[in-house]
């Protein structure tokens, strides 16, 4: 029944396709596909404990339920649409040189050690996992997708050859935003935020932080994944101004609790 119905959506989303420019924000998957995804894209990585070290939960439960409530009240801020849908899991993986986070499609969050210590404040994360968030609770993953794929693999799925949604999934790490999903995930990140503690405005910090680092910053794999347009400081700025200037928390002694307890 599952595929007969999907086959269903596929004829109105090759309608669709074939009548949209390129540049339109296209998705032929649904919200379960993005979860398949998700999921398989973490048992691939399971599957490579040498590549991705995840942190056991067992073993750091403080750090884990420092982090996940951080996740949490962003997720539960009644601004994400997918509150309900996604699981919103969390992994951390433990690589210092790495200065990065994602969000895979469906929900499911990663996030390196070392982003997390080259941080300063508990405004800063939250406004990095606001920003993740946003990319999968907005669906941006599975968007470019559809434009990176068409309609051939699902195509393939739909008919039965279920080893084609491993491939998808593989092309997940290396998956470039384009700048109007950095944009909006960028202003979603603000709303989440104003809705709250933390001070909506800590993506933007984040940014000023690398800029003020510059070449020192390590192996930044964010933004091979994420284009750093101009004037996007600003943009955030002025969407915290156009929200009303909503206040919120930095805390920085909060923040050195959470990184002494990394390994």
């Amino acid at each position: 029944m599952y595929r007969i119905q999907a086959l269903s959506c596929l004829m109105l989303a090759v309608l669709l396709f074939s009548s949209c420019g390129t540049n339109s924000a296209v998705n032929i998957y649904s919200v379960e596909e993005d979860v398949q995804l998700g999921q398989t894209f973490l048992e691939q990585i399971q599957s490579s404990p040498q590549e991705y070290i995840i942190l056991d939960k067992t073993e750091h439960p403080e750090l884990y339920g420092r982090i996940r409530g951080m996740v949490d009240t962003i997720v539960n801020s009644g601004a994400v649409r997918n509150r309900d849908v996604f699981p919103w899991e969390l992994r951390i993986l433990h690589d210092d040189s790495v200065l990065n986070a994602f969000c895979t499609p469906g929900g499911y969050l990663y996030v390196y050690t070392g982003l997390i210590r080259f941080l300063d404040s508990e405004d800063q994360l939250a406004g990095v996992l606001g920003h993740e968030i946003a990319h999968a609770d907005l669906r941006h993953g599975t968007e470019q997708l559809t434009k990176q794929f068409g309609i051939g693999l699902l195509v393939q799925y739909v008919a039965g050859e279920s080893a084609v949604l491993g491939n998808i999934a593989e092309s997940i790490i290396g998956l470039a935003f384009s700048r109007s999903d950095e944009t909006e995930a960028d202003r979603m990140s603000v709303t989440y935020l104003s809705k709250t503690p933390y001070d909506p405005r800590g993506v933007s910090r984040f940014f000023e932080k690398m800029q003020a680092k510059g070449e020192t910053m390590g192996s930044l794999v964010f933004l091979s994944t994420h284009p750093n347009p101009e004037n996007r400081v600003a943009d955030i700025h002025a969407t915290w101004r156009s929200m009303g200037k909503p206040e919120g928390r930095s805390d920085t002694a909060a923040y050195e609790a959470i990184k002494a307890l990394l390994p």
